[in-house]
């Protein structure tokens, strides 16, 4: 293999100033950092049911999750978690305040959930679900929940119980996103 082929960002090495391994482009110096993904979300109420989206797409395809999807370049959390809530169940939102922060190492995520209103019932499959639906707590389906940060937030949702005052949550203790 000639120095040709090694163009662009292709050997693992600890750059200077830094304390981690990354990929570095021999020629340049061009450093390409890996950083975690971010993904936005709600909790979306309408009076006292909250939106779920059974999934269409893998991973975890026909498992129920909240509206949620990595955030996209230029464009900001409130946003993101607004068009993914549009995107997944044709929702439109009055977003409330921050619900909680999630780390996720295991699969480099960083999860900003908000909480939210529907701003009509209306609702219905978009192209990552399967369906939609709103539900009462005791009419979940726990059993089919897709992620465990979906747990979380619900918990977290329950745990507020009308407050208007929001402190944002994170992890549960000992949890960092393992799958059970």
């Amino acid at each position: 293999m000639g120095k040709e082929d090694l163009a662009g960002p292709s050997v693992r090495q600890i750059p200077d100033g830094d304390t981690l391994e990354r990929l570095v482009c021999p020629d340049c110096g061009f450093v390409n950092y890996e950083n975690p993904k971010i993904v936005v979300g709600t909790v979306a109420v309408w009076e006292d049911r909250i939106l779920l989206c059974r999934r269409a797409i893998d991973p975890r395809k026909g498992f129920w999750t909240l509206p949620a999807g990595y955030l996209e370049l230029n464009e900001t959390p409130l946003d993101g978690a607004k068009r993914e809530a549009w995107e997944e169940a044709n929702a439109r939102l009055d977003i409330r305040g921050l619900l909680a922060v999630y780390s996720v190492p295991r699969i480099s995520q960083v999860q900003l959930i908000y909480l939210a209103d529907l701003v009509s019932p209306e609702v219905s499959a978009g192209e990552e679900s399967l369906e939609v639906g709103l539900y009462r707590w005791d009419d979940i389906p726990w059993q089919d929940i897709a992620f465990p940060s979906v747990n979380w937030a619900l918990d977290h949702y329950a745990e507020i119980d009308g407050n208007d005052v929001l402190v944002p949550r994170s992890n549960p203790p000992g949890e960092f996103g393992q799958m059970k």
